[in-house]
């Protein structure tokens, strides 16, 4: 048997995009587009960066949060005051996560996932932004998407995810609604071509 289970895999996945396919059987992920965050034999996390949560905005998010006072929303830097609040996946839909470059760092609160995106889920990160001190590049979301030991790879064979390298590009891009197709030809799909072939068992 070999010394480390992980060494023995097929390599892991973070840092990469998962596309949710046709043949996705869970609703809450259709046409979805994840980064994953963490994935080993122990499960998967990642944050689902195309879907908007409704109405809400980063804005009267950080107001809520006392991040800032509502009369401060107009002086919110360019990014900020214009960023979706995206629903980043059924779990713990309460929590805030920052996906964002690698110019900004937080000891003992960023984690680096690739060389050039990082995730940071506290407080002080919004903060940060609110004053323009905060990363180039962000996207925020609530709640994430996780997988139990095996799960992720179950619905991979399963067909219901293909996956890709992230470009931060289409990590970072500021339309969460043109994600899904830009991800799709990164990997030489035709969206269109897709939906013909979507039903077929």
């Amino acid at each position: 048997m070999p010394l480390s289970e992980d060494a023995s895999m097929p390599g892991y996945l973070d840092g990469q995009l998962l596309v949710a396919m046709p043949g996705m059987l869970d609703d809450r992920f259709e046409r979805s587009v994840v980064y994953l965050c963490m994935h080993s034999s122990e499960g998967a996390m990642g944050i689902v960066i195309n879907r908007p949560a409704g109405d809400l905005s980063l804005p009267e998010l950080l107001v809520q949060l006392d991040v800032i006072g509502a009369e401060e929303t107009i002086r919110l830097p360019e990014p900020v005051g214009g960023m979706p609040v995206l629903m980043g996946g059924p779990v713990e839909t309460s929590r805030g996560f920052v996906l964002h470059s690698a110019d900004f760092f937080l000891d003992q609160s960023t984690l680096p996932i690739a060389d050039e995106i990082c995730l940071t889920a506290t407080v002080d990160i919004l903060r940060a932004m609110a004053r323009g001190r905060g990363p180039k590049r962000a996207i925020f979301a609530l709640g994430y998407a996780g997988w139990g030991a095996g799960q992720l790879e179950s619905e991979i064979q399963k067909n219901g995810w293909l996956s890709c390298p992230a470009d931060p590009e289409i990590v970072f891009a500021p339309s969460p609604d043109i994600k899904y197709d830009r991800a799709l030809r990164a990997m030489g799909i035709e969206p269109a071509m897709l939906s013909t072939v979507a039903g077929n068992a």
